[in-house]
Parts: C-alpha cells; structure tokens; sequence
C-alpha cells in the first residue's frame, strides 16, 4: 500500500489529529471474525455495557453511536420536550463548534452564558435559570457542562455536585460532555464515576475519539427513566450503526482495563512538559515575558491543552515550520496546543525549540 502523508508529523492542533491506538487496532481487527447481529444485537455491544456498568454503575446504560457530536444532540434531545432549553458556557462545543446542530437537529434551544474559564457555577447558572411557566420563553430544563471543558479547565468533583444539585432543586437535568473525560479523571486522580455517577451527573457523552479510538463515542444515561425514547431517538438522528460491534469493541479496548487511563495521562503529561518547559524558559529569560511581545498564558493547564498569547505573526511563523496548531481567539492572538496518546517528548521538545528561537529576547 502506498502511504500518502508524512509518517513523522506530529500536530498540536487537535487530539484528534492522532492515529489509532494499536490496542484498539486489534480490537477492531478481532471482531471482524465470523457474523454478528446488527444493530447492537452482537455479543460486544452486550459486553460494552458490563464494561461501562463497573465504571459508572448498575444502572448505566450505553448507546454506542458515531461521533461527539450525534452523542451530545442525543442525549440532550432525549432528556427534554420539544420546548426544553440548555444552559451551558458560551465557549461549549455544543454552542460553538456543532454547526447549530443540537438547535437544528436536535430542536433545542441553547442559553450560553459567558464564563472566565469555561466553567459553569450555580450563580452562573442562575443568570438563566427563569421564566418557567412563561410560554414566551423556552424552559431552562437541562444543565450542560464539559468535563474537561473546551478551555482545557477541569472542574472538581464538589463543583460539579453542587451544579447538579442546584439544577435538581430547579427540575432540570443535568448532561456532563465527556469528550474528553478521561483526560478529567487523570487530572482529578479520580475515578470516571466519582465525578459522573457520584454526583447526580444524569446523562453524559462518554468520548473515545480524542483518547485512541477510530470512530465512536456512546451516549451513557445514569439516572434510569431520564431518557425515554433514546431507543427510537438514536435511529432518527442517524445514529444507530449496523455493524454496532466495530464501535463497541474500540470502547470495550479503551475502558475495560487501564488503556483510557494510560492514553489520557501520557497527553495530559505531554501538556504539562509543553508548558513547564516554557514556563522555565520564561523565567530564566530565554524568553521574553513582555505582555505585548513575549509568551503568555490564558488558562491553566489542567489537561491535555495549553492555551497561551502570542505575538503577532509568531503563529503563522511556527505554523510554517511544520508546527500545526488552532487560532483560538486570532483578535487577541490567542492560540491552543493539544498533546495526544501519541505525542512523545521529542515532539514536545522540537516545538518547545522553536517557540524559544521565535521568542527570545531582542538585544
């Protein structure tokens, strides 16, 4: 077979930029063997919910489907009417980077609040949390967080027990976008459950795509009867796979054992080498730390991401030495780099290098 890209790049534009975990390879490679019932009537999708059960309890129940964003319009479609509406921070993937689907398909209405750290609170929450009984406003009926969010900020487990008790108290649901929950747990030293289960999450989208797996997420509902109808809701948005068992096979390699842990600690160490690297360079002077022409940083560093400022032109500089990474917030020359399951020091290293030459300080 002829390869038709640079086996050596490395990006830090996204997680998911990466390859295939080989664990997952083989797990995908392995169910391809004999005949299997479609439409999660084979034996990996049976076994995906034993596996899923021991991380998030007995009552959990998945729904293996294509992709994050299928996922979070699934799940929030299925845990409201026709006239329900969703909070969540302005920087949420489900309001910035869903191309309106979860309003289009989905037939939601969002509420975005704005956040310093894509984080939300129950003061936060409460900025759009009325107008019940008001037929001219959509009902605030559903709480969205992201764990960890879209700003690579982490919340802790008190933080998320105190939202979803204060949406409790105010009837409305609460969905935990779990994109990247694995890189959460690492950084919380915390069990997937102790952060979703644990603290009265009721539905969530369990990610594999960012942390070593081909295509596939699963929608995971907690609390039994919040999502009535996700049996037919799957299928009417495109969801429902025939050849179920490829997706469930690469979760069942990712959560079974420790392989979610393993990934998710080598990137989320990978980002923290990127920035503990940087920031030394800045204190030693290597770099400057001027606001306006040196190295800046946005938010702290708590997962897999490290959002930082640069001066202009500096971006557009790396990007042209092979050095791939998103524009945050191009106004403010902002800019985000991820590190994935297969990001290495040397990757790390190079850029690192590079950064420092564009940077140093002018005699």
């Amino acid at each position: 077979m002829t390869t038709v890209h640079n086996t050596a790049e490395r990006f830090f534009a996204s997680d998911n930029y990466s390859g295939i975990h080989p664990e997952v390879l083989a797990a995908i490679a392995e169910a391809n063997s004999a005949h299997q019932p479609a439409y999660g009537g084979d034996t990996h999708t049976s076994r995906l919910q034993t596996v899923l059960r021991s991380h998030f309890g007995a009552d959990a129940e998945a729904y293996p489907v294509f992709n994050g964003t299928g996922a979070n319009v699934l799940a929030l479609q299925s845990i409201l009417p026709r006239w329900g509406a969703v909070i969540c921070a302005r920087t949420a993937h489900i309001n910035v980077d869903e191309n309106g689907a979860p309003e289009r398909i989905g037939g939601l209405k969002l509420l975005s609040i704005e956040t310093p750290d894509g984080k939300l609170t129950p003061e936060l929450i409460d900025t759009e949390a009325w107008g019940w009984g008001d037929e001219h406003r959509a009902q605030p009926l559903a709480v969205s967080i992201t764990q960890t969010t879209e700003l690579g900020t982490a919340y802790t487990i008190d933080e998320i027990r105190a939202i979803t008790e204060h949406a409790h108290r105010h009837g409305m649901r609460v969905h935990l976008d779990g994109a990247r929950i694995s890189n959460a747990a690492v950084s919380l030293d915390a069990e997937l459950g102790e952060f979703t289960t644990g603290t009265g999450i009721d539905i969530l989208s369990l990610g594999g795509t960012k942390n070593g797996v081909m295509l596939g997420e699963a929608v995971v509902v907690l609390t039994p009867g919040v999502a009535d109808g996700m049996t037919y809701l799957r299928k009417l948005n495109m969801q429902l796979s025939s050849k179920m068992r490829f997706l469930s096979a690469q979760l069942i390699a990712l959560y079974e054992g420790d392989l979610w842990r393993r990934n998710a600690a080598h990137s989320n160490a990978m980002a923290t080498r990127l920035r503990t690297q940087l920031e030394e360079r800045v204190a030693d002077g290597r770099i400057s730390s001027n606001p306006v022409t040196g190295l800046r940083f946005t938010q702290p560093t708590q997962s897999n991401g490290v959002f930082a400022g640069l001066p202009a032109g500096v971006a557009s500089r790396l990007r042209a030495q092979g050095f791939h990474f998103y524009d945050w917030d191009a106004a403010a020359g902002e800019v985000r780099w991820m590190c994935s399951f297969d990001t290495t020091e040397a990757d790390v290293d190079a850029f690192v290098g590079a950064i420092e030459r564009e940077l140093a300080p002018s005699e």
